[in-house]
Protein backbone atom coordinates (compact mmCIF):
# COMPACT_ATOMS: atom_id res chain seq x y z
CA UNK A 1 0.00 0.00 0.00
CA UNK A 2 2.86 2.27 0.00
CA UNK A 3 2.10 3.39 -3.40
CA UNK A 4 3.89 6.01 -5.33
CA UNK A 5 7.08 5.75 -3.49
CA UNK A 6 10.81 3.90 -4.43
CA UNK A 7 10.55 0.47 -2.50
CA UNK A 8 13.97 1.17 -0.93
CA UNK A 9 12.65 4.02 0.89
CA UNK A 10 10.93 2.24 4.01
CA UNK A 11 14.05 -0.17 4.36
CA UNK A 12 16.19 0.46 7.51
CA UNK A 13 19.50 -0.43 8.36
CA UNK A 14 18.61 -2.79 10.97
CA UNK A 15 15.23 -4.83 9.90
CA UNK A 16 15.21 -7.44 12.75
CA UNK A 17 11.68 -7.72 15.11
CA UNK A 18 11.59 -4.24 16.44
CA UNK A 19 10.14 -5.78 19.98
CA UNK A 20 14.26 -6.80 20.84
CA UNK A 21 15.05 -3.17 19.59
CA UNK A 22 12.59 -1.75 21.87
CA UNK A 23 12.44 -4.25 24.93
CA UNK A 24 14.60 -1.98 27.44
CA UNK A 25 13.09 0.89 28.51
CA UNK A 26 14.53 4.37 27.49
CA UNK A 27 13.40 7.24 29.89
CA UNK A 28 14.99 9.82 27.80
CA UNK A 29 13.67 13.06 25.77
CA UNK A 30 14.28 12.86 21.83
CA UNK A 31 14.11 16.74 21.83
CA UNK A 32 15.56 19.39 24.29
CA UNK A 33 13.60 21.43 26.62
CA UNK A 34 13.23 24.46 24.56
CA UNK A 35 11.23 22.28 21.34
CA UNK A 36 9.66 20.32 23.79
CA UNK A 37 8.00 23.76 24.99
CA UNK A 38 6.86 24.48 21.53
CA UNK A 39 5.41 21.10 21.38
CA UNK A 40 3.47 21.72 24.13
CA UNK A 41 2.10 25.26 23.03
CA UNK A 42 1.18 23.92 19.84
CA UNK A 43 -0.28 21.15 21.34
CA UNK A 44 -2.42 23.75 24.08
CA UNK A 45 -3.09 26.16 20.77
CA UNK A 46 -4.72 23.07 18.57
CA UNK A 47 -6.38 20.89 21.30
CA UNK A 48 -9.03 21.59 23.35
CA UNK A 49 -9.79 20.65 26.92
CA UNK A 50 -12.18 18.29 27.21
CA UNK A 51 -10.69 16.47 23.58
CA UNK A 52 -10.05 12.82 23.70
CA UNK A 53 -6.72 12.45 22.79
CA UNK A 54 -4.37 9.16 21.27
CA UNK A 55 -0.79 9.83 22.03
CA UNK A 56 0.63 7.32 19.44
CA UNK A 57 3.90 5.85 19.79
CA UNK A 58 4.36 6.81 22.84
CA UNK A 59 6.43 6.72 25.39
CA UNK A 60 6.86 7.89 29.22
CA UNK A 61 6.32 11.42 28.69
CA UNK A 62 4.06 13.12 25.69
CA UNK A 63 4.21 16.50 26.05
CA UNK A 64 0.78 17.69 26.49
CA UNK A 65 0.29 20.87 28.69
CA UNK A 66 -0.46 20.24 32.59
CA UNK A 67 -2.65 22.88 32.94
CA UNK A 68 -4.91 21.52 30.03
CA UNK A 69 -7.90 18.81 30.82
CA UNK A 70 -8.70 16.51 28.43
CA UNK A 71 -11.83 13.80 28.25
CA UNK A 72 -9.54 10.59 28.17
CA UNK A 73 -5.59 10.17 26.94
CA UNK A 74 -4.69 6.91 25.15
CA UNK A 75 -1.11 5.70 24.32
CA UNK A 76 0.25 3.24 22.34
CA UNK A 77 4.11 2.35 21.88
CA UNK A 78 6.09 -0.18 22.32
CA UNK A 79 7.57 -0.36 25.67
CA UNK A 80 5.15 -1.06 28.71
CA UNK A 81 7.35 0.05 31.13
CA UNK A 82 7.97 3.93 29.09
CA UNK A 83 3.86 3.96 29.29
CA UNK A 84 3.10 2.96 32.81
CA UNK A 85 5.34 6.35 33.72
CA UNK A 86 3.34 8.38 31.36
CA UNK A 87 1.12 10.45 33.88
CA UNK A 88 -1.02 11.98 31.34
CA UNK A 89 -2.03 8.42 30.03
CA UNK A 90 -5.38 7.17 30.99
CA UNK A 91 -4.67 3.59 29.72
CA UNK A 92 -2.33 2.27 27.08
CA UNK A 93 -1.45 -0.68 25.07
CA UNK A 94 1.75 -2.28 23.68
CA UNK A 95 2.22 -2.94 19.54
CA UNK A 96 4.24 -2.92 17.04
CA UNK A 97 2.67 -1.06 14.14
CA UNK A 98 5.30 -2.36 11.92
CA UNK A 99 3.77 -5.52 12.11
CA UNK A 100 0.48 -5.21 12.46
CA UNK A 101 -0.73 -1.61 11.38
CA UNK A 102 -4.13 -1.88 12.28
CA UNK A 103 -5.15 -0.18 15.53
CA UNK A 104 -6.86 -1.64 18.21
CA UNK A 105 -9.88 1.15 18.65
CA UNK A 106 -13.37 1.77 17.81
CA UNK A 107 -14.16 4.14 14.61
CA UNK A 108 -14.71 8.34 15.63
CA UNK A 109 -12.97 6.95 18.98
CA UNK A 110 -10.15 10.39 18.82
CA UNK A 111 -10.18 14.28 18.32
CA UNK A 112 -6.88 14.02 18.21
CA UNK A 113 -4.34 11.57 17.06
CA UNK A 114 -0.79 12.91 17.84
CA UNK A 115 2.79 11.05 16.89
CA UNK A 116 5.76 13.30 18.14
CA UNK A 117 9.26 12.58 16.76
CA UNK A 118 8.70 9.01 15.77
CA UNK A 119 7.04 8.98 12.53
CA UNK A 120 10.43 8.30 10.93
CA UNK A 121 10.39 4.48 12.02
CA UNK A 122 6.93 3.41 10.05
CA UNK A 123 7.55 0.52 7.21
CA UNK A 124 3.82 0.76 6.64
CA UNK A 125 2.89 4.54 7.25
CA UNK A 126 0.47 4.53 5.12
CA UNK A 127 -1.88 1.91 6.25
CA UNK A 128 -0.78 3.24 10.12
CA UNK A 129 -2.37 6.74 8.82
CA UNK A 130 -5.42 5.45 7.44
CA UNK A 131 -6.35 3.80 10.67
CA UNK A 132 -5.69 7.27 11.96
CA UNK A 133 -7.67 8.32 9.96
CA UNK A 134 -10.51 5.88 10.66
CA UNK A 135 -9.97 6.17 14.52
CA UNK A 136 -10.65 10.21 14.53
CA UNK A 137 -13.77 11.73 14.39
CA UNK A 138 -15.00 14.22 11.78
CA UNK A 139 -13.58 17.77 12.27
CA UNK A 140 -10.60 15.42 14.38
CA UNK A 141 -7.05 16.38 13.56
CA UNK A 142 -4.22 14.17 13.09
CA UNK A 143 -0.58 15.95 14.26
CA UNK A 144 2.95 14.76 13.37
CA UNK A 145 5.64 16.54 15.00
CA UNK A 146 9.30 15.95 13.72
CA UNK A 147 12.71 16.90 14.72
CA UNK A 148 16.50 15.83 13.53
CA UNK A 149 17.26 13.10 15.80
CA UNK A 150 16.74 9.35 15.15
CA UNK A 151 17.74 5.79 15.68
CA UNK A 152 19.66 5.27 12.77
CA UNK A 153 19.18 1.72 12.63
CA UNK A 154 15.53 2.03 12.73
CA UNK A 155 14.22 4.86 11.17
CA UNK A 156 13.51 4.24 7.19
CA UNK A 157 16.13 5.02 4.68
CA UNK A 158 13.52 8.34 3.26
CA UNK A 159 13.91 10.11 6.61
CA UNK A 160 17.42 9.65 6.83
CA UNK A 161 18.80 11.38 3.74
CA UNK A 162 15.92 13.78 2.70
CA UNK A 163 15.93 17.50 4.03
CA UNK A 164 13.07 18.33 6.19
CA UNK A 165 11.25 19.96 3.52
CA UNK A 166 11.02 16.77 1.82
CA UNK A 167 10.55 14.82 4.97
CA UNK A 168 7.08 16.98 5.40
CA UNK A 169 5.69 16.24 1.85
CA UNK A 170 6.35 12.46 2.75
CA UNK A 171 4.09 12.83 6.00
CA UNK A 172 1.83 15.26 3.82
CA UNK A 173 1.41 12.77 1.15
CA UNK A 174 0.75 9.84 4.02
CA UNK A 175 -2.02 12.24 5.46
CA UNK A 176 -3.59 13.13 1.60
CA UNK A 177 -3.68 9.21 0.84
CA UNK A 178 -4.76 8.21 4.07
CA UNK A 179 -8.28 10.97 2.99
CA UNK A 180 -7.32 13.03 5.41
CA UNK A 181 -7.33 16.84 4.01
CA UNK A 182 -6.57 20.70 5.11
CA UNK A 183 -3.04 19.38 5.82
CA UNK A 184 -0.08 21.95 6.36
CA UNK A 185 3.00 21.56 7.51
CA UNK A 186 4.49 24.24 9.72
CA UNK A 187 7.62 25.48 11.15
CA UNK A 188 7.26 25.60 14.97
CA UNK A 189 11.59 25.55 15.76
CA UNK A 190 12.71 27.67 18.41
CA UNK A 191 15.76 30.09 18.04
CA UNK A 192 17.64 28.52 19.76
CA UNK A 193 17.37 24.23 20.26
CA UNK A 194 16.23 21.34 18.20
CA UNK A 195 14.56 21.70 14.84
CA UNK A 196 10.15 21.04 15.19
CA UNK A 197 8.58 20.73 12.22
CA UNK A 198 4.83 20.18 12.12
CA UNK A 199 2.31 18.67 9.32
CA UNK A 200 -1.49 18.51 10.63
CA UNK A 201 -4.12 17.25 8.54
CA UNK A 202 -7.83 16.77 9.33
CA UNK A 203 -10.71 13.75 8.97
CA UNK A 204 -13.45 15.20 7.01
Amino acid sequence: MNTDFPEHFFQRPDESADEKFYSQPRFVTHIDDATISCLTDFYREQIASGTRVLDLMSSWISHLPEDVDYAHVSGHGMNAAELAANPRLDDYCVQDLNRTPTLPFANNAFDAVLIAVSIQYLIKPIEVMTEISRCLAPGGQCIVAMSHRLFPTKAIHAFQVLPPADRCQVVATYMEKSGLTGIQALDRSPLAGDPLWIVSGYCS
